[in-house]
């Protein structure tokens, strides 16, 4: 009798300590993701282009998400206030910023960023494109993207260009285009479209790169030419202005967005963003939606953006080398 009691007494203290084992292991679990609101940080001023991408996504990722995703703007340093403030933000996935390309180039043309675009993040999903548009005055000396590539090779320093500042990705993508085909022309920094269309259409500057919603409006009104748009793909509403890949097979330089959480955010959390996110952007209403803010869906896995992302840098980089641009 006593060696089935002392046998019944281990068999009770075992079930208990697994009972609590159990119990501690399930409060050690963490709440099903997310449990409670996300912030988007936007590192521009409410009403421009990126904030209006984040406005467009974050009510169709609440609802695929079961929890509010709130978009907040942390204007300043072209980016840079908000991107660190999301380097530095919890793991969790709590906190994404809806980055882009400028970012990647802050790095070779900002000698105190406090974080590393790419080491810093764990990307989520590349989201859009931002076409930019080759802008001319009616009366420039060519209509379409190889008759403009042959008048700039032809005429070396005759043709000036204006974007809207030094090392932005309107002056790179220019850049590119002098370092595939091998012409000079003079850049020009503005301080934004606002100040470069009217001059094109002035015939103050003969050349200028904006994005696509800024050059367009004034083209469907006759008062200026769309030469060419400096991606690899075509722009709803904008499917009458060819692309400069046509003359330089392959080029590309279109801004893009994307998504990112801090590095070290659990994988997890990771798939079940980019799983949101991959939902809300095949719906056909958001293509339509993007179209009219000149944006592109261009949506990319966590994984492949990664490996594009490290490839952008580097290209952004190799110019900024080849063409010796340096910071005002």
């Amino acid at each position: 009798m006593t060696t089935f009691n002392n046998a019944f007494s281990r068999r009770s203290a075992m079930l208990a300590g697994l009972a609590a084992l159990a119990g501690t292991s399930a409060l050690a679990q963490p709440a099903a993701y997310p449990s409670r609101p996300i912030r988007l940080l936007v590192g521009y001023s409410a009403g421009g282009g990126v904030d209006a991408m984040a406005r467009l996504l974050a009510p169709r990722l609440s609802t695929v998400l079961g929890q509010q995703v709130v978009v907040e703007n942390r204007a300043g340093a072209a980016g840079l206030i908000a991107g660190d403030l999301a380097a530095k933000s919890a793991p969790d996935g709590y906190t994404l910023i809806l980055a882009e390309s400028a970012m990647l180039i802050a790095q070779y043309m900002q000698p105190h960023m406090t974080f590393d675009p790419v080491k810093s993040f764990t990307p989520v999903s590349a989201v859009f494109t931002l076409p930019l548009m080759i802008v001319t005055g009616n009366n420039f000396p060519a209509r379409g993207p190889k008759e403009f590539l042959a008048k700039l090779k032809s005429s070396p320093g005759a043709y000036s260009f204006a974007t809207s500042g030094v090392g932005t990705v309107q002056h790179l993508g220019f850049e590119m285009v002098k370092a595939w085909t091998g012409s000079f022309v003079v850049h020009i920094p503005y301080r934004g479209a606002a100040q470069i269309v009217p001059d094109v259409i002035s015939g103050q500057v003969p050349i200028g790169v904006v994005s696509a919603t800024a050059g367009m409006a004034q083209a469907k009104a006759g008062k200026l030419h769309a030469m060419a748009l400096m991606s690899g793909t075509k722009l709803p509403g904008a499917d009458e202005v060819p692309l400069l890949s046509e003359a330089l097979p392959g080029f590309d330089a279109a801004p893009r967005l994307f998504i990112l959480s801090p590095a070290g955010t659990p994988q997890p959390i990771v798939e079940r963003l980019n799983e949101a996110i991959r939902t809300v952007m095949s719906a056909p209403d958001l293509a339509v939606a993007a179209a009219q803010q000149g944006a592109v869906p261009a949506y990319m896995g966590s994984a492949a953006l990664a490996s594009d992302i490290g490839k952008e840098s580097a290209r952004w980089g190799r110019i900024i080398r080849e063409q010796k641009i340096k910071p005002e």
